[in-house]
């Protein structure tokens, strides 16, 4: 059994505007000891299927499909039963740590919540813990800095204050959001190793739009592109042979690949085109594509696609 299994999921928002259809029939398996890198353009829902999954989108959020995590659908658990396991077995490292480390709040004492609540440490040892979680994440002079504010620490040093505190309960499963965005090379590669070595023993969605970053981290990779999948494989599998369009011109955007652009521009999730959701961009478009939505096929053992290409 799967340790996480997504099942049909929808998560749309009424806007004066319209519905945005965030996320869109979404399937998705992540096994234990399995690392998933969701990649895709900004504003595709890579981070809605994120907090889908935490149960943290706002009630007028229209939610449908399962979400099965041990066996257990989370959209049908209570708000409490939920928080048992929101932290403690699930938890997510969200983007831009300035906007969720408390400004008013030393760093320790925000790890160390978490541990207090779930694991039922006293003050005390729920400090040592925390002082711990630091070194973990290769923190220097934890002792002294577990007693610091967010303001004290460096753009790379409250990401990893972020991963600490996403690590405390040891979770079975960690949704990492963009935890490499904004920093220059250097502390990028250092986060990224850290990431290697905290979850060799656990099971990871890792979410960003780095492809550079998912190779290094990622068994295999989902790629997404306006609201659902349409690639899915191993990770090597994806780089030697991208079967989708859309991920072609992906690879092809990386600078060791010439930088070449995706014509067109991304569409708006409130006003979705016919068949093909990418069929405007696609250098490979046939009549049947603005017509015709495709399912995700498997190609290869392992190796699905979602175009006609392959029907």
């Amino acid at each position: 059994m799967s340790l996480l299994r997504i099942i049909g999921l929808k998560a749309y928002f009424p806007t004066q505007d319209g519905i945005v259809k965030a996320v869109n029939t979404v399937d998705l398996e992540i096994e234990k000891n399995e690392r998933v890198g969701l990649i895709g353009e900004t504003g595709c829902g890579k981070t809605v299927l994120g907090f889908a999954i935490m149960r943290l989108l706002q009630p007028s959020t229209n939610i449908e499909g399962r979400i099965m995590y041990n066996g257990k659908d989370l959209l049908k658990l209570s708000e409490e039963e939920m928080r048992k396991i929101r932290g403690k077995e699930i938890a997510m490292i969200f983007q831009n740590p300035p906007t969720f480390l408390n400004p008013v709040l030393k760093i320790g004492y925000q790890i160390a919540e978490s541990t207090q609540l779930h694991q039922g440490l006293d003050k005390k040892a729920a400090k040592e813990k925390a002082v711990g979680m630091l070194e973990a994440v290769k923190i220097p002079l934890s002792s002294k800095r577990v007693s610091e504010y967010p303001h004290q620490f460096s753009g790379g040093m409250k990401e990893r204050a972020m991963i600490a505190m996403g690590l405390a309960c040891d979770p079975s499963l960690i949704i990492a959001d963009e935890p490499t965005k904004g920093l220059d090379i250097t502390i990028k590669m250092q986060i990224v190793k850290l990431m290697k070595e905290v979850t060799r023993q656990g099971s990871m969605l890792f979410i960003t739009h780095d492809l550079g970053v998912a190779a290094e981290i990622c068994d295999n990779i989902a790629v997404m592109y306006a609201g659902e999948l349409v690639e899915y494989a191993k990770t090597e599998d994806i780089f030697k042979n991208p079967m989708h369009p859309y991920t072609r011109g992906f690879l092809n955007s990386l600078p060791s690949r010439g930088l070449k652009q995706i014509r067109g521009i991304s569409p708006s999730l409130i006003d979705l085109p016919s068949g093909c959701r990418f069929h405007p961009r696609c250098d490979h478009i046939e009549e049947v594509c603005k017509n015709w939505h495709p399912e995700m096929v498997e190609c290869d053992k392992g190796h699905y696609v979602r175009c006609l290409q392959y029907g």
